[in-house]
């Protein structure tokens, strides 16, 4: 139950999903939006860092798995 709840997976996975949405709204960004930001996209651009954060985690996650729990241990559960 530990390796489900990892904070890296919750992390990761969170920040990919809200990167993934704020990168589309960025994508479909209108003249108005664009106007108000200076001609920057800062939805595309927020959204790919969240997302490009959000995949580093995971695969920290995935190169670094957490411990196994061990079979031995004397705690009452």
């Amino acid at each position: 139950m530990a390796r489900l709840f990892d904070v890296r997976r919750v992390i990761g996975g969170l920040f990919v999903l809200y990167g993934v949405i704020v990168t589309l709204i960025g994508i479909l960004d209108g003249p108005s939006e664009l106007e108000k930001a200076q001609g920057v996209r800062i939805n595309l651009w927020m959204g790919l860092g969240m997302l490009a954060f959000g995949l580093l985690m995971l695969l920290w996650l995935r190169l670094n798995p957490p411990p196994p729990l061990e079979a031995d241990d004397d705690r009452e559960t």
